[in-house]
């Protein structure tokens, strides 16, 4: 769901602001996790810029797939985004080990998810209809209050701009990878990347500001 995907907690800013960017390049990787931290958003870029090839060349070398490779990649990216943004970084000095570990454990889900999904019985008539979670007690309330936060959600996203909206529709409502989203769209994966930052961003902001609750 996209509320799983919300965290993030400071306004969008305007990405064509570059007038720093030179700096960022002489700053180590803790300097940069700090500046992005405090709302500099071109640190990050930084930050990708210089662990991308390796991070990439380590997730295709496990995963042997591209386009699988390309969909941990982002999901590494956006799982680092979330983390520095919610104040939980604490890996200082150890960028490098750390990005590796959050893109390693990635990949343990993907395969853990594929082994699941090879595993499940096609006989479903024979599942006990006493385990149904539909039977549960208080299942009734909580997909209403899910429905609910699910049209909250789409509410938000209309707001988007329309490059960011494109892009997280894309990926969360069609469920196309980056890789697919940038040929779709003519750009590179990494501004891809960047249009689902500033969307997580923006969404975070028109919540706070509409004071919509987006968990429950």
């Amino acid at each position: 769901m996209i509320s799983n995907i919300l965290p993030i907690e400071r306004n969008i800013l305007n990405v064509l602001i570059s007038k720093t960017m030179a700096n960022y390049g002489s700053m180590t990787d803790e300097q940069l996790v700090r500046a992005y931290a405090d709302g500099n958003n071109e640190a990050f870029d930084t930050l990708l810029k210089r662990h991308q090839e390796k991070t990439f060349n380590y997730i295709l070398r496990v995963v042997k797939n591209e386009d699988v490779a390309n969909d941990i990649f982002q999901e590494t990216f956006v799982k680092a985004i979330m983390t520095i943004k919610q104040g939980r970084y604490t890996e200082n000095g150890k960028f490098p080990a750390w990005i590796s570990r959050i893109a390693h454990n990635l990949i343990i889900d993907f395969y853990r998810q594929e082994k699941s999904e090879n595993m499940q019985s096609t006989d479903l008539e024979e599942i006990d209809i006493l385990n149904k979670k539909e039977l549960c007690e208080g299942t009734i309330e909580d997909r209403i209050i899910s429905e609910q936060i699910c049209d909250d959600v789409k509410m938000l996203v209309t707001q988007l701009p329309d490059l960011q909206r494109e892009v997280l529709t894309m990926r969360y409502y069609k469920n196309l990878s980056f890789k697919e989203i940038a040929e779709k769209t003519g750009v590179s994966i990494n501004t891809a990347l960047g249009r689902m930052r500033y969307a997580i961003i923006n969404l975070r902001r028109i919540a706070a500001e509409k004071d919509v609750a987006l968990t429950f």
